[in-house]
C-alpha cells in the first residue's frame, strides 16, 4: 500500500469539509476567485466498485472549484495516474479524466474538475442541486427488472 493512501473505513466528508475549510481560511484568503456566496461542502460521498477495489464517490464544493472526487475505501483501490497526468476512469454514466490530488492530512485522491472557478453559482442551494443531479447522470439508480410476460409465466407454466 503506498503510505500516501489511507483508506477511508467511513464517509470521508467530514475530514474533507474540515481540511478545505482550513484551506479557504487561509491559503485561499483573499483570491478573487472565491464565489462568497459559496461554502465547503462534500455533497452525496457513497461507496463504488471502482475499477481496482472500492472507492469514495462524490463531488466537493468550495467557494472557488467544484470537483468530483475519488478517494480509496479500501487499501491500493486508487487508480494510478500516469506521468502525464491523468487518467480516464469509466464511471457507470460516462468516462472521465482524473488527475492526481494530494493534502498532507487527507492523503492521495484523485479528482476532476466540474467547474472551477465557481461564479455562476448564485447561491449554496443552485451549486449542490448541480453537484446532485451530476451525481446522478453519473451513477444512475439501477434498474428495477422488467416484468416477465411471457405466455409461459402468465398461464402458470414456468418461472
Amino acid at each position: 500500500m503506498n503510505p500516501c493512501t489511507q483508506p477511508f473505513a467511513a464517509t470521508p466528508a467530514p475530514q474533507l469539509e474540515a481540511l478545505f475549510r482550513d484551506i479557504a481560511a487561509t491559503r485561499m484568503q483573499g483570491i478573487p476567485i472565491l464565489n462568497p456566496a459559496l461554502q465547503v461542502e462534500a455533497i452525496g460521498f457513497q461507496l463504488w466498485d471502482g475499477p481496482q477495489g472500492r472507492l469514495w464517490v462524490g463531488v466537493l464544493l468550495t467557494p472557488w472549484f467544484m470537483n468530483l472526487l475519488l478517494l480509496p475505501a479500501e487499501a491500493d483501490s486508487l487508480p494510478a495516474v500516469p506521468p502525464t497526468g491523468e487518467t480516464v476512469i469509466a464511471l457507470p454514466g460516462d468516462a472521465l479524466p482524473f488527475m492526481a490530488g494530494h493534502e498532507a492530512a487527507l492523503g492521495d485522491y484523485r479528482l476532476c474538475s466540474l467547474f472551477s472557478p465557481v461564479l455562476q453559482f448564485a447561491d449554496q442551494d443552485s451549486a449542490r442541486a448541480t453537484a446532485l443531479e451530476v451525481l446522478k447522470l453519473l451513477f444512475p439508480a439501477p434498474q428495477a427488472a422488467a416484468p416477465d410476460l411471457s405466455r409461459r409465466r402468465l398461464f402458470g407454466l414456468g418461472k
